[in-house]
């Protein structure tokens, strides 16, 4: 079972290294075997090439995520947290209301990233 420590670290960190555009260390969070599913009903990236083609597609967007928390550690493996994310999208900013949850494993890597977001959550910046 991972800590609250390992948890809360794995938020923290994830969005520390995709604000920086550090696509290896965003990378190097996850698990080998990782999935991403990114909104939630999407087909899932596995593995770390998938993933890493996903986030450097998505950092490449000019994407920035802002924490809004708070960062919920289960008393399994899981860890949810509220963010929203500013997309450039054709010249105009767009904001996107995002609830994310990790699976963390007892290393403190991400085994799985669901991120919970619709229509209804896009609006102008």
């Amino acid at each position: 079972m991972p800590t609250v420590a390992q948890m809360t670290a794995a938020v923290d960190h994830y969005i520390a290294h995709f604000n920086a555009g550090d696509v290896d260390a965003l990378v190097g969070l996850f698990a080998d075997d990782a999935v991403v599913e990114d909104p939630v009903g999407t087909p899932p990236k596995q593995g770390a090439a998938a993933i890493r083609e996903f986030y450097t597609m998505s950092i490449g967007t000019g994407a920035k995520l802002h924490y809004v928390g708070p960062t919920c550690p289960t008393a399994s493996d899981l860890v949810a947290y509220v963010m929203y994310v500013i997309v450039p999208i054709q010249g105009t900013p767009m904001r996107f209301d995002v609830i994310e949850t990790f699976r963390v494993r007892d290393d403190g890597k991400i085994s799985e990233m669901r991120a919970y977001f619709g229509e209804t959550n896009i609006s102008p910046a």
